[in-house]
């Protein structure tokens, strides 16, 4: 599986009016906790590679699929790989559910997986041409949006990420303004 993400910063208030003009769904607010891993056996900084537990919390909306209220907290795990296009954010990603976190957090820790950092957001989330639109308002960053999209092969990669970036200009946005850094990146980066 691959996620195809393009990142801009933009004003948030300007892209919800532009997603309302158009129509788009506006599907959920929730607020995200990422606690993000060092490895023990590699640096991630130096392959690219991304290990977090995200805690979310529903503010408002559905959830995602649209077919319920979203509600409580809900803790996953994702390994982000390193980045396979050049125009985008592509990556191979992996993530599951957990039950309960603070177990989770035990079972890193007894492998020697170190806390790094921690990244906290506001995300809403949309629906627009088949792509989720969020709308990040990240601490101590700044506010982003991202376009994505899931893939299941490497060959769909070139034509979603023009798919998407047809998109963003749709929002008013440029993807030449494009920011390739993570959060988790933007945020050590500014010290």
């Amino acid at each position: 599986m691959y996620e195809v993400e393009i990142k801009v910063p933009a004003s948030l208030g300007t892209v919800r009016d532009r997603l309302r003009e158009l129509d788009a769904d506006s599907v959920e607010i929730r607020r995200q906790r990422d606690v993000y891993y060092d490895a023990p056996h590699r640096e991630f900084v130096e392959t690219d590679e991304a290990l977090r537990i995200r805690r979310e919390t529903a503010l408002e909306g559905r959830n995602r699929a649209g077919d319920e209220p979203a509600d409580g907290e809900s803790v996953r795990l994702t390994y982000k790989g390193p980045l396979v296009d050049d125009g985008s954010k592509t990556r191979s990603e992996h993530e599951t559910g957990v039950d309960d976190g603070e177990e989770l957090a035990g079972v890193l820790d007894g492998l020697g997986f170190e806390p790094a950092a921690t990244v906290e957001k506001r995300r809403e989330y949309w629906r627009f041409r088949g792509f989720t639109v969020t709308l990040d308002s990240v601490d101590r960053v700044g506010e982003f949006v991202e376009i994505e999209r899931e893939i299941e092969a490497a060959d769909d990669i070139g034509p979603t990420r023009e798919a998407a970036i047809e998109t963003l200009s749709t929002l008013g946005l440029d993807a030449d303004d494009q920011v390739r850094t993570s959060y988790l990146g933007l945020l050590l980066a500014d010290g």
